[in-house]
C-alpha cells in the first residue's frame, strides 16, 4: 500500500526540518553587563564570575540541548550610558535573545527598550520597581515585563530585615519605639527601597529618623558616624553595596556606635568582614540563598563543579557568587523550556518563567531558594534568609578562605522571614 504525500506537506517537512537545523546550528547569543572596574566592583566581580563560570559549565555539559551559549562580557564600570550604548550594539549587531544586567540606574534606563525588544533581562538590581510587570500597581513605577532576577528585592529584603529587628527589640524588653535610619547614597540604587522600608518601619511601629547620606565610593564618614550616634538610632540600613561599607563601619567603631547595622544583599560580603575586622560583628544582612559557602549538601556539589571551572572546586567562594549560578541555572531552563515549547525568542523564554511555581533549577536543591514568577507579578522570592556576622579574632594577614574555614569569620543563620504577597507592595 503506498502513502501519497502532497507537495505543501513536504515542504512544511522541509520548513520543519530546516527550523530545527537552525536551532541546532546556532549559538545562543546573550549579553553580560559587569562592573569590573566601577564603584561597585567589589561585588560585581564574584557576581559576574558566578555567571562566567556557569555558562562555560552549562556549554560544557550539553549546552541548552545541544546549543552552547554564546555570551558577550561587557565591564561598563557602573556607568549608566555605557551600558545602554552596548545594550543597543547587542541588539543590532549580534542579536542578543536575553540580557544578564547589573546596577539600577542602568536596568531602569533600558525598562521601556527591552520590553519593546521583547528581550528577557535578569539583572544584578533588586530594584522593587522591577517587579511589576503591568505596570498597575498601586505604587508602581511603571511596567516592566521582560524584567527578572532571583532573590527577594531590595524593598522585600529590607522589609525582611525590619520584621528580624522589631523580634530582636522585643528580646530586649524595650518600652520605648525603636528608632529606625536609612543610609545610603542619593543614587538610584540605595534609593530604591527607601521610602518602602520606611513606610514598613512606621507601620511595624518605628520612629523613622532623617536619611543619613553617605556615598557610594569609601570615604572618611566620621560625620555620618557621629550625627548616627546623636540621633541614637537602634537599627540602620545600610543601602550601599560593600565598597563603603568597611569606610563607614570602621568610621563608627572608632567613634563609638552602637546601632545595629542591618545591610541589603551587596551591603556586606567576606571580603567587606576580612577589611572591616571587629568593626563588622554582629552586623546582620539579608541573603538571596539557603546556604552559604560551607554549608553541605547536593545543591553545594554543584556549585563547586561550577567553581571548578575558574579555579578549585574547594575554593571559597562569596554569597554573591552562588547567588549568580542560581539566576544562571535558572535562565538556562526557561530556555531549555521555551526550545521545548517549539517558541525559542525573548518572549518564549519570557513564557517559560511562568511555566513552574516553587521553582528550584535541577541540581541545586538546598542552595537555590524555591521561587515563583507569575505573568503579573515578577516578585520571584518573598523568603528572606537573614544572616548575622561573627568575627571570632584578628583579621589580619590571612585569607578569606582561611578566615572561614578556621572560623575567625563565621555567617550565622538568624532568622529566615517569609513575607505575604501584598498586592500594594508589586512594583514597589
Amino acid at each position: 500500500m503506498m502513502i501519497k504525500i502532497s507537495k505543501v506537506s513536504i515542504l512544511l517537512l522541509i520548513i520543519y526540518f530546516f527550523k530545527i537545523l537552525s536551532i541546532s546550528a546556532k549559538d545562543i547569543p546573550i549579553g553580560h553587563l559587569v562592573d569590573f572596574t566601577g564603584p561597585t566592583s567589589s561585588v560585581g566581580k564574584p557576581f559576574g564570575q558566578g555567571f562566567i563560570d556557569a555558562i562555560k559549565y552549562i556549554n560544557k555539559n550539553g549546552g541548552i540541548k545541544g546549543n552552547k551559549i554564546k555570551v558577550d562580557t561587557v565591564d561598563y564600570s557602573y556607568k549608566a550610558p555605557r551600558a545602554v550604548a552596548t545594550y543597543k550594539r547587542w541588539k543590532s549587531r549580534l542579536k542578543v535573545i536575553a540580557v544578564i544586567g547589573w546596577g539600577t540606574a542602568d536596568t531602569e534606563a533600558l525598562m521601556g527598550t527591552i520590553a519593546r525588544d521583547k528581550v528577557p533581562f535578569y539583572s544584578g538590581s533588586y530594584a522593587g520597581q522591577l517587579t511589576d510587570p503591568t505596570g498597575t500597581a498601586p505604587n508602581s513605577f511603571k511596567a516592566a515585563p521582560y524584567n527578572f532576577f532571583y532573590g527577594p528585592s531590595y524593598s522585600d529584603a529590607c522589609r525582611g530585615l525590619l520584621t528580624w529587628a522589631l523580634k530582636d527589640w522585643k528580646t530586649k524588653n524595650k518600652t520605648e519605639k525603636p528608632k529606625y535610619v536609612h543610609m545610603g547614597d542619593n543614587h538610584p540604587y540605595p534609593n530604591a527601597p527607601k521610602k518602602a522600608c520606611q513606610d514598613y518601619a512606621e507601620e511595624l511601629g518605628f520612629e523613622v529618623l532623617s536619611v543619613i547620606n553617605y556615598t557610594l565610593a569609601p570615604g572618611d564618614f566620621t560625620a555620618q558616624c557621629l550625627t548616627l550616634k546623636q540621633v541614637e538610632a537602634n537599627y540602620a540600613y545600610l543601602a550601599n553595596s560593600s565598597n563603603s561599607t568597611t569606610s563607614l563601619l570602621k568610621a563608627c567603631n572608632t567613634v563609638g556606635v552602637k546601632t545595629q547595622f542591618m545591610t541589603n544583599v551587596w551591603g556586606v560580603d567576606e571580603p567587606v568582614i576580612k577589611a572591616s575586622g571587629k568593626a563588622a560583628d554582629g552586623v546582620v544582612f539579608a541573603v538571596r540563598t539557603n546556604s552559604v559557602w560551607g554549608n553541605k549538601n547536593k545543591g553545594m556539589d554543584l556549585i563547586r563543579e561550577v567553581s571548578g571551572v575558574s579555579g578549585k572546586k574547594n575554593k571559597y567562594r562569596s554569597v554573591h557568587y552562588i547567588s549568580a549560578v542560581c539566576t544562571m541555572f535558572y535562565i538556562a531552563e526557561a530556555m531549555e523550556l521555551a526550545m521545548s515549547n517549539d517558541d525559542f525568542s525573548g518572549e518564549g523564554i519570557k513564557k517559560a518563567m511562568y511555566e513552574k511555581e516553587n521553582w528550584t533549577p535541577k541540581g541545586l536543591d538546598g542552595v537555590c531558594l524555591p521561587s515563583t514568577w507569575k505573568e503579573d507579578d515578577h516578585r520571584g522570592l518573598m523568603d528572606v534568609p537573614i544572616y548575622k556576622v561573627k568575627v571570632n579574632g584578628n583579621t589580619e594577614k590571612i585569607t578569606v578562605e582561611e578566615l572561614m574555614n578556621k572560623k575567625i569569620i563565621e555567617l550565622v543563620k538568624v532568622d529566615q522571614v517569609t513575607l505575604p504577597r501584598r498586592p500594594e507592595w508589586r512594583g514597589y
